[in-house]
């Protein structure tokens, strides 16, 4: 089988994006009729026409579609190699990081410690959803995932999973809902409004099983997937949040929220989501092999709702 021309997939990559051989020409300053025989090529090396007509424009086939998706990764991979090579030799170092949007930036400022204030290094943070940060690590432009979402692994998953932390999960409410201190928690959770996280969440989950298994129907007062908006919501006194005590750490310190109870058998886990790579990056092996230093970032919460230990000066909240 011949080799694969790495020009001619720059060519249909640029095919691909105008829609019709006029754009991709005019983009790639050459003759359409270049580019028209190139893909011809292309093609025929390949074995599969990768475009159909449709009026004047030019769509992907199935073929087509499947190996635009290939070039993608084969121009990434490039694109990060080089990036990885410049890097050594002492010049500034970057560490490319995903975080799923509702992700506690507590948690995110735990594990950037070792790196952060540091001249050679630039942190690169992005937040999306799940879906699309695991897309950009398939795609190498990312070099990891934070997420409390532990992304499914089998035989044929790509995904390194690396367990980094564990927080409690408590019910916590305003001072007037104090009085239920002491209830038992399945009167709690059956008398009371509650907030709860929306039920993509690993700790929603865990809470429709706990429910379902005490027989219970909750009374739900709002569904939030942001932990800051959960916090706003139980200070408005809207219910009672289901909610990990570090979210409302402050609010439990000054006495504006109280925890009410803690649901022993929930917890949030925080994992970073890696894939092999040729060249990995040496920035993120620094901070997993750090990860001893905030495996609990975060002070454990008394049931008086103060701090076991100082808040670190500058700590970002959950806001």
């Amino acid at each position: 089988m011949s080799a694969l021309n790495l020009h001619h997939l720059r060519l249909f990559r640029a095919v691909a994006r105008e829609g019709t051989l006029t754009g991709a020409a005019r983009a790639l300053n050459i003759s359409q009729s270049a580019v028209s025989t190139q893909i011809k090529a292309l093609e025929t090396s390949l074995g599969h026409d990768l475009f159909e007509r449709s009026g004047r424009n030019l769509v992907l086939s199935e073929a087509g579609r499947i190996a635009l998706d290939h070039a993608d990764e084969i121009f990434q991979a490039a694109d990060d190699l080089t990036a990885t090579l410049r890097s050594v030799g002492g010049k500034r170092k970057v560490l490319r990081i995903g975080a799923l949007a509702t992700l506690s930036r507590n948690f995110q400022i735990g594990f950037l410690r070792p790196i952060v204030g540091r001249d050679d290094v630039e942190i690169v943070l992005r937040s999306g959803t799940q879906e699309s940060l695991l897309h950009g690590l398939d795609a190498l432009s990312l070099d990891v995932v934070l997420t409390n979402l532990v992304p499914a692994r089998d035989a044929s998953s790509p995904y390194l999973i690396q367990r980094l932390a564990e927080q409690p999960v408590s019910l916590v409410g305003t001072p007037a809902r104090a009085a239920t201190e002491n209830a038992q928690i399945q009167d709690l959770l059956s008398t009371q409004q509650l907030i709860l996280p929306t039920p993509e969440s690993s700790i929603r989950a865990g809470f429709d099983a706990m429910v379902e298994r005490l027989g219970i129907v909750p009374r739900i007062a709002a569904e939030a997937d942001d932990m800051a908006m959960m916090r706003l919501l139980a200070r408005a006194d809207a219910g009672i949040a289901i909610i990990p005590p570090i979210v409302v750490q402050d609010e439990l310190a000054s006495g504006s929220l109280v925890e009410l109870a803690r649901l022993n058998e929930l917890t949030e886990v925080f994992c970073a989501v890696t894939v092999q790579r040729r060249f990995p990056n040496n920035l993120l092996a620094e901070v997993l092999v750090s990860r001893e230093d905030y495996a609990w970032p975060f002070p454990p919460i008394s049931a008086d709702g103060a701090s076991n230990a100082p808040q670190a000066q500058g700590q970002a909240q959950d806001d």
